[in-house]
């Protein structure tokens, strides 16, 4: 149990981060430029975790790095950008709260991992509190905006998945590093044709770009892609919940506002759906010991009594 909590404590940075990202970018970074926008977060926050991880891609993870780096980095900063630029900031988050559903079903798919009732009652609970905390809004839906969220939530799904599935080689910060820096390349010569030279930054955009690219990229994806080697895909889904809580907090306590009922209601929902695909995990460090030690197993069918564990 305390290992699970540690480990949702540490997935939990990410969405948290993520949640001040949208901030920081509608507040301090250069509009109209999404291409180099996720190029100027990529980039330098995978040359970093190279830095600090030493150690490049060996082998079919040459090719599974690209993959991962468009999927779950490049194409997805990128589509979040357009995304958050057509779309109202509730619908755009409603429609990627759906991310613990379909990274369920991927996880389901790629890893067999079959998702329980907890973790589809959590995955409900969370859905409704995020409208409900969110809400609709009432602006003209831009479908380029919708097929954008769409986009990105089933990229980054996969992406997610696949990753928990490879990520045994050389540990998180070395496979982000590589998928960082993967998606920022790709996103180059694009950038270049579509947004010509790349915009000048002040001292505020850069201190914002700084931000983006060390907190709510190197450490929230390391904390993230951390999170996937230890729980399900399904319940660090979940977690990501965490992301629009934040965003709605920091406009609390930023901009004053006050939360209403509803918004009371919803945020109530989403860590009730949060804390339901944890229950899952309880007993699971006992289960797994007991299979794994046959004088626990040899103890259960005899009767005999541990005291020792008792007490």
């Amino acid at each position: 149990m305390e290992n699970t909590l540690r480990w949702a404590l540490v997935t939990a940075i990410a969405p948290v981060a993520w949640g001040t990202n949208y901030f920081v970018t509608h507040e301090y970074l250069p509009t109209g430029y999404p291409l180099y926008g996720a190029v100027f977060r990529a980039l330098p926050a995978g040359i970093l975790l190279l830095c600090l991880a030493r150690r490049l891609p060996r082998g079919v993870w040459w090719w599974r790095s690209l993959l991962l780096g468009v999927c779950n980095m490049g194409a997805f900063f990128a589509l979040i950008y357009l995304a958050s630029q057509l779309l109202p900031v509730s619908l755009a988050s409603t429609i990627m709260s759906a991310s613990p559903l379909t990274m369920a079903l991927f996880a389901w798919g790629l890893l067999s991992e079959r998702p329980t009732m907890q973790v589809l009652t959590g995955a409900a609970a969370g859905i409704a509190g995020v409208c409900l905390l969110l809400g609709a809004g009432s602006q003209p839906v831009d479908l380029r905006g919708v097929a954008a969220s769409v986009a990105a939530l089933t990229m980054s799904s996969c992406g997610y998945v696949l990753a928990k599935k490879w990520g045994r080689a050389d540990g998180p910060l070395a496979t982000t590093s590589w998928q960082l820096i993967a998606g920022g390349l790709v996103l180059v010569p694009f950038a270049v044709i579509f947004e010509g030279t790349p915009p000048s930054l002040d001292g505020p955009a850069l201190a914002g770009f700084a931000y983006v690219g060390l907190v709510a990229t190197a450490l929230a994806f390391t904390a993230w892609f951390t999170g996937l080697r230890h729980l399900s895909a399904a319940t660090v889904g979940l977690i990501g919940l965490l992301n629009p809580v934040t965003g709605v907090l920091l406009g609390v306590l930023v901009s004053g506002e006050v939360l209403t009922v509803r918004q009371v209601v919803g945020l109530a929902l989403v860590l009730l759906g949060i804390a339901a695909s944890q229950l899952r995990f309880i007993d699971a460090p006992r289960v797994e010991h007991a299979r794994a030690d046959p004088d626990v197993h040899h103890r259960r069918r005899t009767g005999t009594a541990d005291h020792q564990s008792l007490s």
